[in-house]
């Protein structure tokens, strides 16, 4: 189930030091998977923080994303890693129930023990509880990990209703974030959607502020567009952006068009690729009899009707053929062609099982060939998205 480190943007400092990983000898020019996956030393003693068996209620629920921590630093920002290891649903944020408590622990603490050593959350899932679990199930290999985690949605009675990313509630968000991930500094915090009322130089100095009084490691952006990248990435100064987090897959590609993808080139920023399964779809476990539960957040995705399923069908299809002539499957070809389109994106698929975080590791091992990769993007060319990534009042919070 292990896969392999990507070398990516020298970049710039970022008041971090990544223990044990140095610059890839191939350099930031290689393409594609080209080293070894980092090991944990030995099998961690979880004895010392055992798991609590309660099950989360049914108002819990959050992602946290796994990721192998492999990218080398050199003189950069952050260490990127190569492929997440999958999103580890701790309850039931978003996509229906998830696996529980003690169950969302023990798949952390496995992908740990596969070498996974990236971990992302934010406050917003659960709300709460997700941070809570990670820092459970980390707490004995905090040395080992690095975690980052999100600021900037407002939340009441436990429902998110907008944002908020005043300096003030930052600096609140930050201090609740260490006290339940269990930890003295956030290795990287995001702000999960830009505020539209904060001016994005207050809500970087902020952070800049937070990184130099040792509570914040490194600052990253969601989903926000190039020219506030620009303006964060210009007070930040010398600890700079050091990751962009995006939806990108082989049905989203908004990236290539709207300058992202060049903008991370051009600044040496890395991009952390959310979705790279289509939130399920490309896996081809999903179709037009799929019965979403209630609360399963795709029910209110356009892309996700019946019918636009039933269109998009061909996409999964195109996969399907790709996948059976490599002997792997739809999914890790999403996944490979996502880690073939630069060497410093980063995939974070998501999972509540564990045989899924073993597929989707295994996918850094499937190599994506010059004649592959254009037969597919011809290919997809050929066919049309049915369907709208999100429904207009969710589409209007991102890229601003």
């Amino acid at each position: 189930g292990a896969g392999h480190s990507r070398v990516g943007h020298p970049a710039k400092t970022c008041n971090a030091e990544w223990a044990g990983l140095g610059p890839h000898p191939q350099g930031r020019g290689a393409k594609g998977p080209i080293a070894s996956l980092r090991r944990l030393p030995r099998r961690p003693a979880w004895a010392s923080a055992a798991p609590s068996a309660a099950p989360l209620g049914a108002s819990a629920g959050g992602a946290i994303s796994l990721t192998q921590w492999t990218r080398p630093p050199a003189a950069s920002a952050l260490s990127f890693p190569g492929l997440s290891a999958g999103v580890c649903r701790a309850s039931d944020h978003g996509y229906g129930p998830g696996p529980g408590r003690a169950a969302a622990i023990a798949l952390i603490r496995e992908a740990v023990e596969r070498g996974v050593t990236l971990f992302d959350t934010a406050e917003v899932y659960g709300p709460y509880t997700n941070e809570e679990i990670v820092g459970e199930a980390l707490a004995p290999v905090r040395d080992q990990v690095v975690i980052a985690t999100k600021f900037g949605m407002r939340i009441v009675d436990g429902t998110m209703v907008g944002t908020d990313s005043r300096p003030e509630q930052i600096r609140r968000v930050a201090d609740a974030s260490l006290r339940r991930l269990r930890v003295d500094v956030i290795d990287l915090f995001y702000q999960h959607r830009v505020d539209p009322d904060v001016p994005i130089e207050d809500v970087a100095g902020t952070v800049r502020e937070l990184i130099a009084a040792g509570k914040v490691r490194c600052f990253g952006l969601s989903e926000a567009g190039v020219q506030t990248v620009r303006r964060a990435h210009a007070v930040q100064a010398v600890q700079a952006v050091a990751a962009l987090q995006n939806e990108y897959s082989l049905w989203t590609r908004d990236p290539e068009d709207n300058g992202i993808l060049d903008l991370c080139d051009e600044l040496g920023i890395g991009l952390v690729a959310f979705s790279p399964l289509g939130r399920g779809f490309l896996t081809g476990a999903l179709g037009r009899d799929t019965n979403f539960d209630a609360d399963d957040f795709r029910r209110q995705l356009p892309r996700f009707t019946p019918q636009a399923m039933a269109a998009n069908q061909t996409l999964v299809d195109l996969l399907a053929r790709v996948a059976a002539d490599r002997s792997a499957t739809a999914a890790q070809v999403a996944l490979a062609w996502v880690l073939a389109r630069r060497p410093w994106i980063v995939p974070i698929p998501g999972t509540t099982r564990s045989s899924r975080l073993r597929e989707n590791l295994a996918a850094a091992e499937l190599v994506l060939d010059a004649a592959e990769l254009d037969d597919i993007d011809r290919a997809a060319a050929a066919i049309r998205i049915e369907g709208a990534r999100y429904p207009a009042q969710m589409q209007a919070a991102v890229g601003r």
